[in-house]
Parts: C-alpha cells; sequence; structure tokens
C-alpha cells in the first residue's frame, strides 16, 4: 500500500464529503470483471483487497480509494499476422489487392474472434483525499492514469474540483539553481540522479544515475545553459523520490525505519495494520510535500487554465505511450 509515485492535485473547493457518504456514492461503480467482448472495465474495489468490503477507508480524517482497471491485452503481432494471412487468402481466391478499410474490417473480426481467449491484464490504482491538507494524492506513474481515476471519480460524487499542484517559482529553474550552487534545500539532500535538458534544443536530454550530482562535469553541463527537470532527493533522510518539473514524485522509497515504525504499531488484523502503515504514510507525505512546496518557493494557489492543465496531461500522455511498444490493448 506504499505509494511508489506521487501525483498530487490541489482541492480549489471544500471537500465535505464523509468516507460513509463517499462509500455509498462509489458503490454503483463497483467493479466488474470483463465480459467475453469487453475491450475493458474500470471501478471501485476495497483498499483492504479481499480483506474488506467498504470502497471508502478512513484514517485521521484521510480518505483511501482503489480503483481497479481490467483490459484485455492482445499481442499487435499477432493480430497483424492472423490479419495478413486472411488478406493473403482473399487475394489469391479472389486475385484482387485487399484495400485499407477491408483489413480494418478484418482486424475487427479478429478482435471479435481472439477477445474471449485473451488474457485479462488487471491495475490497481491507490488514491486519497486529504481535506485539512487541500490535496488529492494519486499514486500514478503517468499522467493518464491519474486522469482516469479523478475522471471516475468525479463522475461518482458529480463534482471534483482539483487541479495539478502547483509552485510559484518555475521548478526547473529553481532546481538548476540548487544544483549550480550546489546546495539542496533545508530538508533535502541531493540523490544521485537528474535529468538535463536544453532549453534551446529540446531533444537534446542527458541522464545521469548513479552520480555524484555535485560533480563538475554535471556542474559544467549547468555553465553551458542546460536545466534541471528531474532531480533525485532525499527528505529528512526518510524518503527518497525523483521530483520532475511538474511537481510529480516518482520512485518513492520510504525508509526501513518509516516501515519499521508502522510495523510497531499494535495491529491484530489486516485492517488495523493497513490503518498503521496509512496513518504513518500520510503524515509523512504530508509534511515532505509542505516542505517540498516550501522549497519551490510556496503553491501557487491561482487556478490553472485548462489549456495548461491539457499540455501537463499530454506531455506525460506521450511518455507513457512512449514505452507501450510490445503490446496493444483493445
Amino acid at each position: 500500500m506504499w505509494f511508489k509515485n506521487l501525483r498530487v492535485y490541489r482541492l480549489t473547493k471544500e471537500f465535505d464529503l464523509t468516507a460513509e457518504k463517499l462509500n455509498e456514492l462509489l458503490e454503483p461503480g463497483q467493479f466488474v470483471p470483463c465480459g467475453s467482448q469487453d475491450a475493458a472495465r474500470y471501478g471501485w474495489v476495497p483498499p483492504l483487497g479481499r480483506h474488506g468490503s467498504v470502497l471508502v477507508h478512513s484514517t485521521n480524517g484521510y480518505l483511501m480509494v482503489c480503483a481497479k482497471k481490467q483490459e484485455k491485452v492482445l499481442p499487435a503481432g499477432v493480430i497483424n499476422e492472423k490479419v495478413d494471412e486472411m488478406a493473403q487468402a482473399i487475394s489469391q481466391k479472389e486475385g484482387r489487392q485487399v484495400g485499407r478499410k477491408e483489413r480494418q474490417n478484418l482486424k475487427d473480426e479478429v478482435l471479435m474472434e481472439m477477445r474471449p481467449k485473451a488474457f485479462a491484464r488487471s491495475r490497481l490504482h491507490y488514491a486519497y483525499i486529504a481535506p485539512r491538507d487541500g490535496w488529492v494524492v494519486v499514486d500514478a506513474s503517468s499522467a493518464s492514469a491519474a486522469e482516469e481515476l479523478l475522471e471516475n471519480l468525479r463522475e461518482a460524487i458529480s463534482s471534483l474540483a482539483v487541479v495539478p499542484l502547483a509552485a510559484k517559482n518555475l521548478p526547473q529553474q529553481t532546481m538548476t539553481h540548487w544544483l549550480h550552487a550546489p546546495e539542496a534545500p533545508a530538508q533535502f539532500e541531493f540523490g544521485h540522479e537528474c535529468e538535463l535538458r536544453d532549453p534551446k534544443d529540446s531533444g537534446s536530454v542527458i541522464r545521469c544515475k548513479n552520480q555524484d550530482l555535485c560533480a563538475e562535469e554535471i556542474h559544467n553541463h549547468l555553465v553551458a545553459g542546460m536545466q534541471v527537470h528531474k532531480l533525485g532527493l532525499t527528505w529528512r533522510g526518510g524518503v527518497e523520490f525523483l521530483v520532475d518539473d511538474q511537481l510529480s514524485l516518482k520512485r518513492v522509497k520510504f525508509s526501513d525505519e518509516l516501515i519499521e515504525k508502522a510495523d510497531s504499531a499494535d495491529a491484530d488484523n489486516a485492517a488495523q495494520r493497513f490503518d498503521a502503515d496509512f496513518s504513518v504514510m500520510t503524515i509523512e507525505i504530508s509534511a515532505l510535500l509542505t516542505d517540498l512546496l516550501a522549497a519551490f518557493g510556496g503553491a501557487n494557489t491561482e487556478t490553472a487554465s485548462v489549456e495548461e492543465i491539457v499540455a501537463r496531461a499530454s506531455r506525460a500522455e506521450s511518455e507513457h505511450a512512449a514505452a507501450e511498444v510490445d503490446e496493444v490493448v483493445f
């Protein structure tokens, strides 16, 4: 349950639903597995999994929800090979070439035939609402996955006024200043990973891993005008992560001490253990985000425009799509 990614959204209106009311509103959208011809299904499941029955887990005012997405997965190569065989058979039998529209119809036939036999891939996406902090925190590596969860949550409760978390100072300029100094902000230490980009050439990218970020080689790149777009940091020695220029945190790793702190709680069952983990995690994330925003000059409370939100999501969507090249999801 410990979050590995943090995509944070700021509530622009007060969230006043109780755990009981939110659970009631989510119930009509509970997850139902894919049928034989379903391409995908999305719905809500208990955060506690088989150990729970409610769709909202509440601890210390934080409201945890969990969405499950199931997709039928078919390798693109298998589909194309079958379509090619069918098209070749038609060409040999009728002495003509199969056009693009007809190939698409053949592809649809193949999908109809293969979907019932296809493997179903399921993924869980957790999020929690922090009304007192004014945040919604989603454990998702891509903006598209986070937005999908928020959109389904918005549909369930009729309204969810959120915008991506933003800071007053531009993240890439601020991180560049830190590394150029080099001096990490208060409560933070540099990690061993960063990504540098040339503002004049979007294709010029340098990715450094397992490196001393204060080394002369990296300093020289900054002097040459490159900017930091991703930076590894450690917060108070307890949480390691990679923050990017959209203020999303990836590869979040909580220290053994924090996990042991949760494990040391007097828990007799799975629900109590979940409570302990959830409580420690949310307290640490709340303090982490407070310090991180302070390091970036404080939160920008001006509501982002629709264009800005779409641009952020589109950029992350492109990054996510680039990784999905070996299979096609229908």
